[in-house]
């Protein structure tokens, strides 16, 4: 398919969106290494709008270049603020028609605000009902083939299972937080997410383990060989900038 140039400006500026939208950042952190292991950006309005203001806006006819708006903004901000880690990207699996052509806006904007590709993780959630999995599948593979960390973002809140994760076998997956609050006190959540960490195990998938609230929580999740965490607990999403983190709360 021939790719529109004025398309793709559309989706770079963001007009034909009719809203103008911006960017938070919360990290996720590798508490063994104590190190920024990557930031997510999570999509605002202009003055700091929650996600759900933004939504609200989002409908079949603007989906398409909301998802590739967002990228661009995402990298955008990520470069403006000097961001040296991973910077990891949500996207809309039914917005995404052919991979090839819809990563090249998000290869321009990398190249016009020289952030470094190896650095992008795209995370696919799971509370989204996805439509065509064999075409998923081929969008995560396209993304891996050319270097991109891809994940599942909210797992165990939505319409698929284990194989789902099977099927797809991204790098990393999110455990949502539903499966995290309060764990350390649920002997039920501790063996589902056990079992999900052995199967993330035996598929060199590394978890995440994301909405940490307590040192309780993370403590548990810590034993269970969870490296990755990502919460209130280690920082609040940041607008417009790189939030301070904790290190203190999580030893």
């Amino acid at each position: 398919m021939q790719e529109n140039q004025d398309d793709c400006k559309v989706c770079k500026d963001g007009k034909g969106l009719g809203f103008e939208l911006s960017m938070a950042f919360q990290p996720i952190v590798d508490c063994e290494k104590r190190t920024v292991y990557g930031h997510e950006a999570l999509v605002r309005g202009p003055d700091g709008e929650g996600a759900g203001w933004v939504f609200e806006k989002i409908n079949n006819s603007n989906r398409y270049q909301f998802d590739q708006t967002c990228r661009v903004k995402a990298i955008e901000w990520a470069s403006r603020l000097g961001m040296e880690s991973r910077l990891s990207i949500n996207f809309m699996p039914n917005a995404v028609y052919e991979p090839e052509r819809c990563i090249r806006t998000t290869l321009r904007a990398a190249k016009d605000h020289d952030f470094p590709l190896d650095q992008l993780i795209f995370e696919v959630t799971e509370s989204e009902r996805v439509e065509d999995v064999p075409h998923l599948n081929n969008i995560i593979t396209y993304y891996r083939e050319h270097g991109f960390l891809t994940a599942i973002d909210d797992f165990g809140a939505g319409y698929a299972g284990l194989n789902f994760l099977a099927e797809l076998q991204t790098d990393l997956v999110k455990l949502d937080m539903g499966l995290i609050r309060d764990i350390d006190s649920s002997l039920t959540r501790q063996a589902v997410v056990r079992s999900i960490v052995n199967f993330c195990r035996e598929l060199s998938i590394r978890p995440v383990a994301e909405g940490i609230e307590t040192q309780a929580e993370l403590n548990v999740l810590k034993d269970m060989g969870i490296k990755l965490f990502q919460g209130y607990l280690i920082a609040k999403p940041a607008f417009q900038s790189l939030p301070e983190i904790d290190w203190e709360a999580i030893k």
